[in-house]
């Protein structure tokens, strides 16, 4: 079973683009935090959300939020592909998929397709909103949007 709406966020830390090792629990308690597992760097659909992420990132940040992409490319390959988009978030390096087992994402197609999955976590560190969309991109910031939101008004 995956991580649920009411679950706490998992702890973990992981190396973003820059090598740079980025603890989750420094941002509980004082942020709004939104955490998207997507398949690979350089695919039409993730270079897609990653992009709609950064275009929203001055309202996501109005709305107290710190953004973490997560997936299994390398430190480089999250350098390059943030480098390339002009990415203004943490991309995050889970080589080993350890994190994403600990969220339990699914996978899609067969199980041959990393899951796109999108958590959305309040300043106290509670899931209070997950989207499962792996065809659609747009779907997880346009969400993401309307349930942060909410919870600021």
């Amino acid at each position: 079973m995956s991580i649920s709406i009411g679950d706490s966020c998992p702890h973990f830390s992981l190396q973003n683009q820059d090598g740079q090792t980025i603890n989750i629990q420094d941002y509980i308690g004082t942020k709004n935090i939104i955490i998207y597992f997507y398949p690979k760097d350089n695919t039409v659909g993730c270079t897609k959300e990653a992009c709609s992420f950064r275009d929203a990132m001055q309202d996501l940040n109005n709305l107290d939020c710190e953004v973490v992409g997560i997936s299994a490319d390398s430190v480089a390959s999250h350098k390059a592909f943030a480098n390339q988009f002009r990415l203004n978030f943490n991309l995050l390096s889970d080589v080993g998929n350890e994190i994403r087992k600990m969220f339990k994402v699914p996978a899609n197609v067969f199980g041959l397709i990393p899951g796109r999955v999108t958590y959305v976590v309040n300043k106290g560190g509670k899931i209070v909103h997950v989207i499962n969309s792996q065809l659609n991109p747009d779907k997880h910031i346009k969400e993401t949007i309307e349930v942060v939101s909410l919870m600021t008004n």
